[in-house]
């Protein structure tokens, strides 16, 4: 089912290692402090419920670090500037991107493309592989110059697939994933990943051939790509993420990305990458199946990393799921945002 622009809702981990509470601040005395402006994440979340389908979408601004809300309206710009953050008057609405990824969804669903709202340019980003056709192009590209600019085409190299491989990190049904987020749900401990890695198998393990250390409890691919393993094994693993340097980060919430955000990405294979974050509300047209508001980011990744973490600092952003490849530093890492996993488990980082 497509998912509209607002409906976002709103490691690879160390299997054998729970985040650190962060003191309060000590209150003010007598004068009563100016409050502190909300972290990105944050208020990024407050606009979106305030405005609704009155913005067409949100970026950070790289220079300033600001949160850029798109508006249609100059109502909708104050709204904006008293939250905040700052207003960009845009030609297109949501409902107008809404639209033309709708007619996407109905005219140009081909398997090695995907697209996603980038606010930048207040467009619709398709990105098409090089499994795509000339006939299928040909296609694409008909739906898209019926949208009168709301939409542009890049071909990227590589094909766009889901990134399992046999080897090593968290092992079941003969693949090789990475572990996303420890979790808990009262006492029980769990970890996320990639819901076509828990598609594959029932019993998890640390190493190739080792003991079960979690089953799977819920599994969801295609149209999502997350999924989720109780520890069986009783341990009581900590909740960060593996850097592979030798240190760990403890993540102590969970938001959605926000295009033009810094984050980092850790699996089992390329190890710690990095990059930023460039569509949100993301379809991937998989070979086995489409999956819907995903994000796309410039992180590396390879076989292997599926189910891996995507975080920002202390906050935990997505779950790993594929990507077309990567060329030198640059990537196409498209995630899962995490989120809508712990809502549909009914789960919490910590």
């Amino acid at each position: 089912m497509r998912r509209t622009i607002r409906a976002r809702i709103g490691l690879s981990v160390l299997l054998v290692a729970g985040s650190l509470g962060l003191g309060a601040a000590p209150a003010a005395a007598a004068v009563e402090p100016t409050p502190a402006p909300l972290p990105l994440n944050a208020l990024d979340v407050q606009v979106e419920r305030q405005l609704g389908g009155d913005s067409a979408g949100t970026y950070q601004d790289r220079a300033s670090g600001k949160l850029v809300v798109t508006v249609t309206t100059e109502a909708a710009a104050e709204r904006v500037r008293a939250a905040g953050a700052v207003p960009k008057r845009v030609q297109r609405s949501a409902a107008q991107l809404d639209a033309a990824m709708a007619a996407l969804e109905s005219g140009a669903k081909i398997t090695g493309t995907s697209w996603g709202v980038d606010p930048r340019t207040n467009q619709i980003a398709v990105e098409a592989d090089e499994s795509v056709s000339a006939r299928d192009m040909a296609r694409l590209r008909r739906v898209v110059d019926s949208l009168g600019g709301a939409v542009r085409v890049a071909r990227v190299p590589g094909t766009f697939h889901r990134e399992v491989a046999g080897g090593d990190a968290i092992y079941g049904g003969g693949y090789r994933c990475s572990a996303a987020f420890n979790v808990s749900k009262g006492s029980t401990r769990y970890l996320l990943t990639a819901g076509h890695c828990t598609n594959a198998g029932a019993n998890w393990s640390a190493t190739s051939g080792g003991p079960v250390i979690g089953v799977r409890e819920g599994t969801s691919f295609p149209t999502n790509d997350y999924g989720i393993v109780r520890y069986t094994d009783g341990s009581a693993p900590f909740g960060h993420v593996n850097l592979y340097n030798g240190s760990n980060q403890d993540i102590t919430s969970a938001a959605d990305a926000v295009v033009g955000q810094s984050i980092q990405k850790s699996g089992s294979t390329t190890k710690l990458t990095s990059g930023t974050v460039t569509a949100v509300n993301v379809t991937v047209n998989y070979g086995d199946g489409p999956v819907y508001n995903m994000v796309r980011t410039t992180a590396c990744s390879a076989g292997g990393d599926s189910g891996g973490a995507h975080f920002a600092g202390s906050v935990a952003l997505g779950i790993h799921s594929g990507s077309s490849g990567c060329t030198g530093t640059n990537g196409s890492a498209i995630h899962q945002p995490v989120r809508e996993a712990l809502a549909a488990y009914g789960v919490n980082v910590y």
